[in-house]
């Protein structure tokens, strides 16, 4: 007797003998890990990023994402920076452009007590 595949396939019961549940939620588990581990804290980032560019001010020196260090000299009526990186050397840039990880670790590393503690 030989024992064909589609025959096999044909007798398989439709639904799984517990109810079927276990794939739905098994597929519910994955999304909620990865709302969890991935887009939850991705958006907490970017709303901390966009209210640290929007609390920068002029006279605050700040790092772009292109690793451009400057004072802000003022700040332009279409939402832009003018960035002084040298004497009567400016640049002006957007606000999204100033970077939040590397402007933090340039106060941290120039912040009086950590000059003081490397002397």
């Amino acid at each position: 007797m030989t024992i064909n595949l589609a025959t096999v396939l044909l007798q398989a019961p439709a639904t799984a003998p517990n109810g079927g549940f276990g794939f739905p939620l098994m597929m519910l588990g994955m999304v909620v890990v990865m709302y969890f581990f991935m887009i939850r804290p991705q958006a907490k980032k970017a709303k901390e990023q966009k209210k640290f560019s929007e609390s920068i001010a002029a006279g605050e020196q700040i790092i772009t994402t292109a690793g451009i260090h400057g004072k802000i000299a003022k700040e332009n009526e279409d939402g832009s920076l003018k960035l002084e990186i040298s004497n009567n050397s400016f640049m002006t840039i957007e606000r999204s452009a100033v970077s939040m990880e590397l402007t933090a670790a340039f106060r941290k590393k120039n912040s009086p007590t950590a000059v003081a503690s490397t002397k």
